[in-house]
C-alpha cells in the first residue's frame, strides 16, 4: 500500500461518446479523399485533393489527444507524399511541393489546436471540480449538525461524503462522545477501539462487510485509522489488492459480492483540542484514487463536522445533567399513603432540556395524614429548576414539624424573601450591563398547600397566588374548590389563610399548575371550563386520568410547564383507629399499657404488644406529668403502628442524652430507639406525640428479648415503665 497517491486523474482521456463521431468523420474524409482520387486517375478534375486530406489532421485534434492526433497526423502525411509522388505521375512538381507542405502545415496546426484544447480542458475541469468541491463543502456546512443530536450529526456527514466525494463513509467515535462526554486526551497510540455511528454506501460499492451501528470496531496499530489518530492529521492511500486492502485497513472479511477498496482515506475528527473520533472513506476502483486535494477537502468537512459533533456531544452532556438535576429535584415515584392514592405528572416547556420550575410532592404526615404540594416558580431552565430544588426542599422540611398550611406558607414566603435578596444583582464590582442583564425576582414563586387527614376525613388548604385545585365528589361533577387566595411568594407582608374542607372517601383531587390551563389561543375561563369537563369524566384509574387530562388539555402551543396532581382519598374507619381518654393520674399508665395491648390482640399484632406498651409507657407517663388535661391515648393501624398521646400543653418535648446519675431525661430518647419515626404537632389546644412502629412479621417470642437489650441497652428496666421526665 502506498500512503500517498500514485496514480494521478485520467483528465486527458477523451470520453467514449467522441471516439464514434472521429471514426465516422475520418471513414468520411476518407472515401471522399479515395473518391477524388479514383476521378484525378480518370483524368476528372473536382476539387484539389489536399483540401481533403489537411482536414483529417483538424479533425484528429479537435476530438483525439495530443499523441492519438500527432500519430494520425503523421499518417496522413505519409499517405499524402505515397500518392501524391506515386498514384498521380502527372502532377507537376510544384504541385507535388505545396501539397506536401499544406499537409505538413496542417500537421502542425493540428497539434497547436490539440495542445489548446486540451489546456482548455484542463482549466475547465479543475473549475467544475473546484466548483463541485465547493458545493459539496457548502452542502456538509448546510446538511451536518442540523440537529443537536451525535448520532444523527454523524449519519448527516455520511450521508453527504457518499457520491459525491466517496463510495463508502463511516463515521467512529469514542464511546464517552456518544453518552455526551469527553474523551481522554491522551494520544491515541496502540489498538484503538471506537463505535460505529454511522456508515453510507454507494449501490455496488465497497461495503466490505460493514459492521452494523453502534457496534465496537478496533483498529489495529499500524491501521490508517489509528495513524490517523495517533498523529492528529489525514491519512489516504491507494491498494494493489485486497490483502493489503485488509491489512492496512481492517474491516471484517469481504463478502463474496462486495469490491475490495482502490483508495482510502482516514480523517481525525478533532473540535476545540479533543480527537472525537475518526471519519472514513473509500473508492472503489472506477474512480479516481484520493489526492492531496481530497485530503484537503475531506479534512475540511471533518474539522466542520468535528464542532457539529463536539456541539450535540455538549448538548447531551448538559441536557443529561439537566435531566438528572429535575429527577433528583422531582419525586421519582409517588409512594403509597394510607391516605390517598395518587398520581403526578411533569412536562417541562421546552422538551429538549428537560427541566423547568414547577415541582409537586406528596408528603406523608404524622397521624396518616398526608400534604399535597404544588408549586411554581417563574422562569424556565436551569435556573428556575434549582430555585425550586430549593423550595421543595424547604416544603418538606417545614411540612415535617406540622406547620399548618398557613404558617407554613409564611415562613415559606420568609425563605423566598431572603433567596431574593441573596441573588440580587449589586452595582459593587458590576458594569452596568452586568447589573442589566443579571436575572431579577427569579424566586418569585406560586404554591399550593393541602393537608388531608384520612380520619377525620378532613382537608386543610392555602395558596399562595397559585390556581385553585379541582375536586370531584363521588356521584358529582368537578368544581373548584374555594380556597382564599394569597399574595404570590416573595411579595411579603399579606398573610395566608387556610379553607378546610370535607371530602367524602373516594374524591378526586387534581392540583395543577397554570401551564395547564393557560393557552394563547383559548382565555382562562375556557380553559378553567375545559378541565372540569375532562375531570368529571371517570377514568379507570389515576394513571389513565392524569393522562386524559394533559392528552385533551395540552397542545403544541404551549410554552409554560405543567405539573399535575391527581389524588383519590381514602378513609381509615373505627377498624384502623381507636382513642382513649385518660386522666390525669399515674395509676392510668397502667390502664393505658392493658388498652392498647388488648387493641393489638384485635388487630391480631401480639407481635408488636410488648413494644408498643412500652412506648405508650413513656408517652402517657410524661404526659400526665408534664402535660395536663385533656388527655387522650390514639392508636392508628394501617401499614405501621402510630402511637399518639395528645395533652393540653404547648410545650414541645426535646432530646437529650442523660447523664450517667441523672434521675429522669431518658424517656423520650427511649421512644426514639424504640420507634421508627417519631415527632410533635402543635394544633390550636395543645400538641400531639407520635411514634410510629413497625410491623414486624415475627413472633412474640423472637422479638422481646431484642427489645429488652435494646431498653437495658438505653438504661431502662423492663419490669415496670419508668416514670422519667422529659
Amino acid at each position: 500500500m502506498h500512503r500517498t497517491p500514485l496514480v494521478p486523474h485520467r483528465a486527458g482521456s477523451a470520453a467514449p461518446s467522441v471516439r464514434p463521431a472521429f471514426i465516422t468523420l475520418l471513414i468520411a474524409v476518407v472515401v471522399i479523399a479515395g473518391a477524388r482520387l479514383v476521378l484525378a486517375a480518370a483524368g476528372m478534375q473536382v476539387m484539389g485533393m489536399a483540401e481533403y486530406s489537411t482536414l483529417i489532421p483538424v479533425v484528429a485534434a479537435a476530438l483525439l489527444p495530443l499523441r492519438q492526433t500527432l500519430i494520425v497526423g503523421l499518417a496522413n502525411l505519409a499517405v499524402g507524399i505515397l500518392a501524391y509522388g506515386i498514384l498521380l505521375p502527372s502532377m507537376s512538381h510544384a504541385s507535388r511541393i505545396t501539397v506536401i507542405t499544406a499537409l505538413g502545415a496542417s500537421l502542425l496546426v493540428s497539434l497547436a489546436v490539440c495542445r489548446a484544447r486540451i489546456a482548455a480542458e484542463r482549466s475547465l475541469k479543475g473549475l467544475m471540480v473546484a466548483r463541485e468541491r465547493l458545493t459539496l463543502l457548502t452542502e456538509a456546512s448546510t446538511r451536518v449538525g442540523d440537529t443537536l443530536d451525535v448520532a444523527r450529526t454523524a449519519e448527516e456527514l455520511a450521508e453527504v461524503a457518499v457520491r459525491r466525494f466517496a463510495d463508502h463513509a463511516a463515521v467512529d467515535l469514542f464511546d464517552p462522545v456518544l453518552k455526551g462526554e469527553e474523551p481522554a486526551p491522551a494520544p491515541h497510540a496502540g489498538p484503538v477501539t471506537l463505535r460505529r455511528a454511522a456508515h453510507r454506501s454507494v449501490p455496488a460499492a465497497l461495503t466490505a462487510a460493514e459492521p452494523p451501528d453502534s457496534s465496537t470496531v478496533t483498529y489495529p496499530r499500524d491501521s490508517m485509522p489509528a495513524l490517523s489518530l495517533l498523529l492528529g492529521v489525514p491519512v489516504h492511500g491507494q491498494f494493489t489488492d485486497a490483502a493489503e486492502s485488509e491489512e492496512c485497513w481492517p474491516t471484517d472479511p469481504n463478502g463474496p459480492d462486495t469490491q475490495a477498496p482502490h483508495s482510502a482515506l482516514a480523517v481525525p475528527l478533532r473540535a476545540r483540542g479533543v480527537t472525537l473520533g475518526a471519519a472514513l472513506f473509500t473508492r472503489s476502483r472506477h474512480r479516481d484514487s484520493f489526492d492531496a486535494d481530497d485530503s484537503l477537502l475531506a479534512q475540511e468537512i471533518a474539522a466542520r463536522a468535528a464542532v457539529c459533533l463536539d456541539n450535540a456531544r455538549r448538548y447531551t452532556h448538559e441536557r443529561a445533567t439537566s435531566v438528572a438535576l429535575q429527577r433528583s429535584l422531582l419525586p421519582q415515584m409517588v409512594p403509597p399513603q394510607p391516605a390517598v392514592q395518587a398520581a403526578a405528572r411533569y412536562l417541562p416547556a421546552d422538551i429538549e432540556v428537560g427541566v423547568g420550575g414547577d415541582w409537586y410532592d406528596v408528603i406523608p404526615l404524622s397521624g396518616a395524614r398526608v400534604a399535597l404540594v404544588v408549586g411554581d416558580v417563574v422562569g424556565h431552565g436551569i435556573r428556575a429548576s434549582a430555585a425550586m430544588g430549593r423550595l421543595r426542599a424547604a416544603v418538606r422540611t417545614l411540612a415535617d414539624i406540622d406547620l399548618p398550611p398557613d404558617e407554613l406558607l409564611t415562613h415559606l414566603d420568609d425563605i423566598v424573601i431572603r433567596l431574593q435578596n441573596e441573588t440580587a444583582p449589586s452595582s459593587a464590582g458590576l458594569d452596568e450591563d452586568a447589573v442589566a442583564g443579571a436575572d431579577v425576582g427569579e424566586f418569585l414563586a406560586t404554591c399550593l398547600y393541602m393537608v388531608y387527614d384520612p380520619i377525620s376525613r378532613r382537608c386543610t388548604a392555602a395558596r399562595a397566588g397559585h390556581p385553585s385545585p379541582a375536586v370531584v365528589r363521588p356521584g358529582e361533577d368537578a368544581r373548584f374548590l374555594d380556597i382564599p387566595a394569597g399574595p404570590p411568594l416573595g411579595v411579603g407582608g399579606l398573610p395566608f389563610e387556610t379553607a378546610e374542607i370535607h371530602l367524602p372517601e373516594g374524591s378526586l383531587l387534581a392540583l395543577y399548575t397554570d401551564g395547564l390551563v393557560e393557552s394563547p389561543r383559548h382565555c382562562l375561563d375556557e380553559r378553567l371550563e375545559r378541565l372540569l369537563e375532562v375531570l368529571s369524566e371517570p377514568q379507570p384509574t389515576l394513571q389513565e386520568a392524569c393522562d386524559h387530562v394533559l392528552d385533551l388539555l395540552v397542545d403544541d402551543r404551549t410554552r409554560d410547564d405543567i405539573a399535575l396532581v391527581v389524588a383519590r382519598t381514602q378513609a381509615l374507619d373505627h377498624g384502623h383507629t381507636v382513642a382513649w381518654e385518660l386522666l390525669e393520674d399515674l395509676s392510668e399508665v397502667a390502664r393505658a399499657r392493658d388498652l392498647a395491648s388488648l387493641q393489638l390482640a384485635r388487630w391480631g399484632l401480639p407481635e408488636t404488644a410488648f413494644l408498643a406498651e412500652l412506648v405508650v409507657s413513656e408517652l402517657v407517663t410524661n404526659a400526665i406529668r408534664y402535660g395536663g388535661n385533656p388527655i387522650q391515648l390514639r392508636l392508628i393501624r394501617h401499614d405501621t403502628l402510630i402511637c399518639e398521646v395528645s395533652d393540653s400543653s404547648n410545650t414541645a418535648p426535646h432530646l437529650r442524652r442523660a447523664r450517667t446519675f441523672d434521675e429522669g431525661g431518658r424517656g423520650l430518647f427511649i421512644v426514639a430507639q424504640l420507634a421508627e419515626r417519631w415527632g410533635t404537632r402543635q394544633h390550636s389546644d395543645g400538641k400531639t406525640i407520635w411514634a410510629e412502629l413497625a410491623v414486624p412479621p415475627v413472633t412474640v417470642q423472637a422479638s422481646a428479648p431484642k427489645e429488652m437489650s435494646r431498653a437495658a441497652a438505653a438504661g431502662m428496666s423492663v419490669s415496670r415503665p419508668r416514670q422519667t421526665a422529659w
